[in-house]
């Protein structure tokens, strides 16, 4: 519950994501909270009692700010170059959207931010994807929340819209290195268990990272 022993409202963009999914799901029959508003870019089809969806306008974000209010502020938007279409999209979705979101629920003082990033993220890294996710990191530990806490989770698996064979294949793989001992830090997560993870780290205090293995710690 919440500092008052209230129900808790929730907020989440990247609702309708592989993590999205089985968050809101989690949360809908959590007795914690009492409300689930999820900011999407368009209908998810999935309906509760708990759950209202707002279709809105990422690249307006302060036209939808007053609505942007609650108790915990979940993040767990992302996209790949090949679905974005361009690096200047990708950054759009994979910073810009969600720094934007996190800037204005800080101001309007949700008190509790939860961001799903990804392993290796560095804000100086060579790479671009890693780039992006590093600098998010950075970004939002500098919002006035009072809980800022950031998963960085291995390979994912679970239920996707769209299929991914790549990534299938590659954990297979992983989990076929697992078993004969490698690489054991690296295991792959499943989708339901990053969304249990983030209701999991709701009440630790301070600013907090969690990466790979660790995880899995949280489910306990």
């Amino acid at each position: 519950m919440s500092e008052k022993n209230q129900p808790r409202i929730a907020l989440i963009i990247g609702s309708t994501g592989m993590v999205g999914r089985e968050l809101v799901k989690q949360l809908c029959d959590d007795a914690e909270y009492a409300q689930i508003l999820s900011f999407v870019r368009r209908p998810s089809g999935f309906s509760h009692s708990k759950l209202k969806e707002h279709v809105v306008n990422f690249d307006q974000p302060e036209s939808w700010k007053e609505l942007l209010k609650g108790d915990v502020l979940f993040s767990c938007m992302g996209t790949t170059l090949a679905a974005a279409g361009s690096k200047a999209n990708q950054y759009k979705v994979d910073f810009t959207y969600q720094f934007e979101t996190a800037r204005m629920a800080a101001e309007n003082k949700v008190p509790v931010y939860v961001l799903v990033s990804s392993t290796g993220a560095n804000a100086k890294s060579a790479l671009f994807y890693p780039q992006i996710k590093g600098q998010l990191d950075e970004a939002v530990q500098k919002l006035s929340f009072k809980s800022v806490q950031i998963l960085r989770p291995g390979q994912l698996y679970g239920d996707r819209i769209q299929k991914r064979t790549a990534e299938a294949i590659a954990v297979k793989i992983m989990f076929f290195m697992n078993k004969t001992g490698l690489f054991r830090k690296y295991k792959p997560i499943h989708s339901a268990e990053v969304a249990r993870a983030m209701i999991n780290v709701t009440n630790k205090s301070g600013i907090n990272i969690f990466t790979l293995n660790e995880l899995f710690k949280l489910l306990k």
